[in-house]
Parts: structure tokens; sequence; C-alpha cells
């Protein structure tokens, strides 16, 4: 027990310091299950991990998501789905703001990737939501925010690395993710309403636009609703499994970067670039969880916190208040995918212990991850505008987002009060 704790001050040291996390978790990890069980066990430990998951075909499903959204976002379907969200909600107070989360949703259900989603809306929705003389702060959080539905709203990626860190079903992750992604959107519009009603000149009103109009840019969007229920339909009737789902949408994904977006071979190659490094930086951090995990399951951490959690006898929702606290707590300091490897071996087992749905607790997860995109000092999304828009100062975008972290609250708090919202859809499926 004393070298656990040993462990994760040296772990948080390391990271004060600036050493990636990846590389902190497993410096920790190898050296202090080491110190328990010997240098040739804890060797052998650390070839077999890279071993047995560079070689599990779970595990391949990632890429290939990855890949989909990254070509996704080469298209030009984000500017379709904004467009069409612009013509329906733009004439009302806020209504551009509106439209930033609506397109952000949609491009979720294709893309799966909240850094995607938010630099490619910062690059639609932002401009013009300035032309039409919108506040900065409302703008970028608005755009901020959109950006999170991408880990929420299925597929995606987070929920993948979830469901293989835990041995749970992917396919019901998915499904579980879409109402608690719908009520995001709503909670979201909520703090959007208020925000116009506070401050009436930075949220103005767009012209309203004819009804032709509005038809035809639906029909513009044809493409990512295709794609949507062609992929995900296919996965959630059996037809294919989430892996062969993801070469589906890569094909689906390249075809309309290509047509739409006028792709090039040279593009396409740095795309495919971008792709294994975003994949590699996930499998560096993976191993860094797992080894870290065996460590602190050797030392007898992690069956003494679950005890420890179970003894404060808080209840179902007093031990998920306590541990999403703790969640909000870190998403100020711990990058979002870096978080969840770091804490799920740890607090999976408390809610196993305690008879949890894992489903439900993965969406829950998700979604306090969701908060951490966004909170100050570490907010990603947050730092994603402030490289593509550096005119805008720091401060006013986390002003920005203060308000949509509210509501993201709320939406955390509704589902654990409320746990049918998350498998009332899994439980149909079964």
């Amino acid at each position: 027990m004393e070298a656990a704790l040993l462990g994760l001050v040296g772990l948080f040291l390391l990271l004060a310091c600036g050493v990636p996390v990846g590389i902190a978790m497993t410096v920790v990890g190898v050296v202090g299950f080491a110190s328990i069980v010997g240098v040739g066990p804890a060797s052998a430990l650390a070839g077999q991990i890279v071993y047995d998951n560079t070689t599990n075909f779970s595990f391949s499903v990632l890429p290939m998501f990855i890949l989909m959204g990254t070509l996704i976002a080469r298209s030009r379907l984000s500017h379709d789905l904004f467009e069409a969200a612009a013509a329906f909600l733009g004439h009302r107070r806020g209504g551009l703001a509106y439209a930033t989360v609506t397109a952000s949703g949609g491009f979720s259900a294709v893309c799966g990737s909240s850094a995607a989603t938010t630099a490619t809306m910062v690059r639609v929705a932002y401009p013009a939501m300035r032309e039409r003389n919108y506040g900065n702060e409302i703008a970028t959080g608005a755009v901020a925010v959109g950006g999170t539905l991408g880990i929420l709203i299925p597929p995606s990626t987070i929920m993948i690395l979830y469901g293989v860190l835990t041995e749970t079903n992917i396919v019901s992750l998915f499904a579980a993710g879409f109402i608690p992604g719908a009520i995001a959107v709503l909670c979201h519009f909520l703090a959007i309403w208020v925000m116009g009603r506070l401050y009436p000149d930075a949220a103005p009103k767009a012209p309203r636009v004819r009804w032709e109009h509005r038809w035809r840019t639906v029909a513009n969007v044809w493409g990512i609703v295709v794609l949507f229920l062609v992929m995900m339909g296919g996965i959630y009737f059996g037809i294919f499994t989430p892996t062969e789902g993801g070469a589906v949408g890569v094909a689906g994904a390249l075809l309309f970067a290509i047509f739409k977006g006028g792709l090039t071979f040279k593009e396409f190659v740095t795309i495919a670039q971008e792709a294994c490094r975003t994949t590699a930086m996930i499998f560096i951090i993976l191993f860094g969880a797992i080894y870290l995990s065996a460590f602190l399951e050797v030392s007898g951490f992690t069956s003494a916190l679950a005890s420890f959690v179970v003894s404060l006898d808080l209840g179902a929702t007093g031990t998920m208040l306590l541990i999403f606290a703790i969640y909000l707590l870190l998403g100020c300091f711990i990058e979002s995918i870096s978080m969840m490897f770091l804490t799920v071996p740890l607090f999976f087992p408390i809610a196993v212990a305690l008879g949890f749905d894992p489903v439900w607790f993965g969406i829950l997860v998700i979604v306090a991850i969701e908060i951490s995109l966004i909170t100050p000092p570490i907010g990603l999304n947050v730092f994603i505008m402030r490289g593509l828009i550096p005119e805008v100062p720091l401060r006013t975008m986390f002003v920005g987002v203060t308000p949509f972290v509210a509501s993201s609250v709320v939406l955390l708090l509704l589902l654990t009060l409320f746990p049918k919202l998350v498998t009332v859809l899994p439980d149909l499926m079964r």
C-alpha cells in the first residue's frame, strides 16, 4: 500500500515536470511492479503487455474510426451540416450558436473525435457567427461545447477505448450514447437561451430564410445521413462487427472526401500519417495505463480503495457523485484520454463492487471526461480553438465556456439520478 502511494506521488511529480502521461505511467508502473515482485517478472510483464495489446484484434477498430474521423473532417460535410442547421435555427436569438451545437452533433455522429469536431467547426461556424456580430464569448463557447459531443454521440473513440479496457460490449455503449447525446444538445440549447436573454447584443438574430432554401440545404446533407445509417445500422443489426463497421465508415468517408472535398493523393497520405500518429499516441498511453494498473493491483491499492469507498456507505448515488467530483477536479489538470486510462482501472472495480451497470458507468465517465475538455486550465477544446483563432484571448474563451460547463454538470446529474436514460436502448437491444 505504501509503495502505491509513493508511486502515485511520483506519477504526479513527473506530470508536473512535463513528462508525457504515457511515459510517466509506464515508468511508475514498471518500477513499482519491479519493487514488489522483482525485476525479472516486471521485465516479462512489460514485453507481454506490448505484445498482447498490439496483437489484440479488438483494438483494430480504433485506427479505423480515427482514420474515418480524419477523412470526414477533410470533406465539406461540416459546411453542409452547419448551413442546414443555420437555415432552420439562424433566425432565432442566438440561432447560429444553436446551429453550431446541432451541426457539431451531426458531425460527431460520423466523426467520433472531439478534437476533430472542434477543429472543423471553429473554421466553419466561428467566422459565420462573427460576421453576424456575435460576441466572442458565446461564439467560442458554442464551438467548444459542440466539440465535446464528439466523444458522447456514437461512434466515439472514447467509447471504444472504454469498451476494450473494461471488456464492455462496444455496441451496447454506442446504443447507450444516443439519448444522453440528445439531452446534452438540449442542455446546451438552454445555456445558449439564457446567454441570449442576458446579453442580447452578443447573440443577434439572422434573417429568416425561405423554405425552398431550407429544403435545399437538407438535401445537401444526404451523404452524412446515409453514411451514419449504413455504418451504425449494420453494427446494431449484427450485419457486421464494430471493426467491420469502421472499415465501411472509412470507405464511405474516403469517397465523400474525394468527390465532395476534392481530396488528392498527397493529402490522403498526410491524413493517413496523422491517423497513425494519433493511434500510436493512444497506444503509448494505453500501455502506460496497463503497467500502472498492474502495479496498483499487486500492491493492493485497487482493492483497498474499493473497500474504502464501499465502507463510506454513501449509497449508490452518493458514491457516484463522489467519483465524478474527483473526475471534475482531475479534468482541470489532466487531458481527457489520459484521465480515462488513469482513472478507469481505479474506479471500475468500485462500480462493479457496488453492482453498477458497466454501460451506464461508462457513459457517465464519458460525460465527466467531456466536461474536462472545456474546463480551465487544461481544456483541450479551448486550446484547439486558441491555436486556430489566436486573436481571441484565452480568458475570453474560458468565460464563454463557463455556462456550458454548468449545462454539462446538469447533464451528468440527470444521468446519475435517472439511469434508465442511459440503459433503455441497450436493454431493448438485448
